[in-house]
């Protein structure tokens, strides 16, 4: 165990001889990209550390019981031996967790698409409270959001929203998250106070990088036009507007948000080869791309993973029959705990189908 994870210390120190050379300080994408790799090995040399330590100890506490004539100092030894073999045993499972073969896309930034379903204006205000949601998880993670494309309902919720979100693990920690999401509460439109069930869809896509997903440029359609905001109000009065079409997939991005046509279309695009990554994943799993057309475009109250119910303050994951009665605290982003189940629950999964 411990010389599998030395192999990463190693590499550790190699990163960090290159992360000070001038050369790649002055290369910012190869820069960016070993300091990415730095942070991704630092979890594996943590626990090496830490396991040396517990296994260097527990040497010391055995001799002491061999050698030692003294029963006090034996006793306090054999103590130390106890709690150090359990010590030791969780940073094992944790070590063997880590060595297991990971999802090579875990490491990777997202793209977080979320989009109102079924439910008219509540569905676009509730799109808003689960963005508002992951933004927050995302803040206490210390990870980087930018909104690439937003498009707003009358009542300031969310037709759709389109995010990056850059640090540590992103997509190994939110790529459960992707599926309709339901809400069930007394709508601010409900007069007679009936309560209502709505859906909001959530796409979680890993970032591409552009060596992972080749575009010929005789494939792309890119069409400009004038950006407006809801109900038809100019925001802008130049073609800054871009519309991306994928011409074999028929994938078609919009981005508006800036007032440059070029950052539009930069933004356009890190979304089309992410949507285009996503369905060559899709393929190579042996799934077809209607799968996520099916479990995450249409909107369908009943293709739900979870469910939020206001009246009764009840979160229900589905998929890992998982239920709190925290709503408040998990819209505020306190994701932990269900993470801990989603994740715990498709970690069996993969084991199961690897035996």
């Amino acid at each position: 165990m411990l010389d599998k994870l030395a192999s990463y210390v190693i590499k550790h120190e190699e990163l960090t001889e290159k992360l000070a050379d001038p050369a790649v300080i002055s290369d910012r994408e190869r820069y960016l990209t070993l300091s990415r790799e730095y942070s991704e090995i630092q979890e594996y040399c943590d626990i090496y550390f830490k396991l040396k330590k517990a296994i260097d100890n527990l040497k010391g506490a055995r001799e002491i019981i061999d050698t030692e004539e003294d029963d006090e100092l034996i006793r306090m030894a054999q103590s130390e031996v106890e709690e150090l073999e359990k010590k030791i045993s969780g940073l094992e499972e944790q070590a063997e967790e880590l060595l297991n073969p990971p999802d090579p896309f875990d490491g990777k930034n997202v793209i977080l698409e979320i989009r109102a379903g079924t439910g008219g204006e509540e569905a676009g205000l509730f799109a808003a409270d689960l963005f508002r949601m992951y933004a927050r998880y995302a803040e206490k993670q210390k990870w980087k959001l930018e909104i690439l494309s937003q498009s707003l309902s009358e009542l300031d919720g969310f037709k759709e929203v389109i995010a990056m979100i850059s640090g540590h693990r992103v997509y190994g920690m939110l790529k459960y998250e992707s599926g309709v999401h339901r809400v069930q509460r007394v709508p601010v439109t409900e007069t007679s106070g009936r309560i209502h069930t709505s859906a909001v869809t959530v796409a979680v896509l890993p970032e591409a990088e552009n060596v992972e997903v080749e575009i010929d440029p005789s494939e792309i359609r890119i069409d400009v036009f004038r950006s407006s905001g809801p109900g038809g109000q100019s925001v802008n009065t130049t073609d800054s507007a871009v519309r991306i079409t994928h011409i074999p997939t028929g994938l078609v991005v919009s981005c508006q948000d800036e007032k440059s046509q070029l950052k539009n279309k930069s933004k356009g695009l890190k979304i089309l080869y992410s949507r285009l990554l996503d369905l060559k994943r899709r393929e190579q799993d042996e799934k077809i791309a209607a799968e996520r057309r099916e479990m995450v475009s249409t909107g369908d109250r009943s293709a739900k993973i979870r469910t939020y119910n206001f009246p009764q303050n009840r979160i229900t994951d589905h998929r890992v029959n998982f239920t709190t009665h925290q709503l408040e605290s998990v819209l505020q982003g306190d994701l932990d705990d269900i993470f801990q189940a989603i994740h715990d629950y498709f970690r069996v999964q993969s084991l199961q189908q690897i035996g």
